[in-house]
């Protein structure tokens, strides 16, 4: 009898100190899983997107971890280490990529916003810099993003390839002196006078409008518009609360921040700022000759 009267009252004893630690809120398991997201995010839309997880967090009490780089770097992350919820790159290039390869479900895949290719300077435009072929100039200071990992180095590349001449190209590259590892880093770069020009996205701007200025492309020019994706991770542990996060960044919350940063929440708003009818989205393939590894 003692033997099960102190049987006893170990379970009893258990049993409260598992129902405390619930109390004092020491969750684990699947209530964990329940209660985090963890985003793998092209920083394409950085500013607007963490000031949206800020708000979805406050709203409903999920902790949101996202990982910001280019989208391939991030994409990379991802695969490796085999977790994550959402993949929310900066372009179509590498969500085509990362539905290829099995790593989000396709079906969950939406489209919340739209991108143009542009010429970013630093306020002021002190080099004065008008069209495409101002770039060529001998002594400016020119980066691109790493067009094998980041999206906008993909557009950037296609630009310099589909408008300017083999000779033309051989001084654009010329006039390199960074490839950067992310779209935020591009934005920086001028902002920081580190170089005279990028060819980013229109929206550079309006991150940081005291120390960037943006210098339009000529429609013509403009090979696509770009838009940033977003879908489930295969390595989600809870779709559920991931699909909620879509549906939040889909509804027009989220849509109200990302137009303060004069994003394009259409294909035709971006037509409209253009002047012409683009083709939206695809895929790139990268010339070798640029390709850095």
């Amino acid at each position: 009898m003692r033997i099960y009267a102190l049987f006893a009252i170990l379970v009893f004893f258990a049993w409260g100190c598992k129902d405390r630690s619930i109390m004092e809120g020491d969750l684990t398991g699947d209530e964990e899983v329940k209660k985090k997201l963890t985003l793998f995010v092209g920083a394409a839309s950085k500013p607007p997107t963490e000031e949206i997880i800020t708000i979805f967090e406050k709203q409903t009490g999920v902790d949101v971890e996202a990982n910001f780089g280019g989208a391939g770097y991030v994409l990379s992350q991802m695969k490796l280490a085999k977790t994550g919820d959402i993949y929310f790159p900066g372009s179509s290039d590498f969500m085509e990529k990362a539905k290829n390869e099995g790593l989000v479900y396709s079906e969950t895949e939406r489209i919340p916003l739209y991108l143009v290719t542009s010429i970013n300077v630093q306020k002021g435009n002190p080099k004065n810099i008008s069209t495409l072929k101002d770039l060529l100039k001998p002594g400016i200071r020119l980066a691109i993003a790493n067009p094998e990992n980041v999206c906008v180095g993909t557009y950037a590349v296609e630009v310099v390839e589909k408008n300017l001449s083999p000779e033309e190209r051989a001084q654009f590259r010329r006039n390199l002196v960074n490839y950067t590892e992310s779209c935020d880093k591009t934005a920086t770069v001028i902002a920081m006078k580190s170089v005279d020009a990028v060819i980013g996205w229109e929206v550079f701007q309006y991150w940081n409008p005291e120390e960037i200025e943006t210098i339009d492309l000529k429609p013509s020019e403009i090979i696509r518009v770009g838009y940033i994706p977003i879908a489930i991770s295969k390595y989600s542990q809870n779709t559920a609360l991931a699909q909620q996060f879509i549906d939040f960044i889909m509804g027009d919350e989220a849509r109200a921040i990302f137009k303060k940063y004069r994003y394009f929440t259409s294909p035709e708003e971006a037509f409209e700022y253009i002047g012409e009818v683009k083709p939206v989205g695809g895929v790139y393939n990268l010339p070798k000759e640029w390709i850095l590894d």
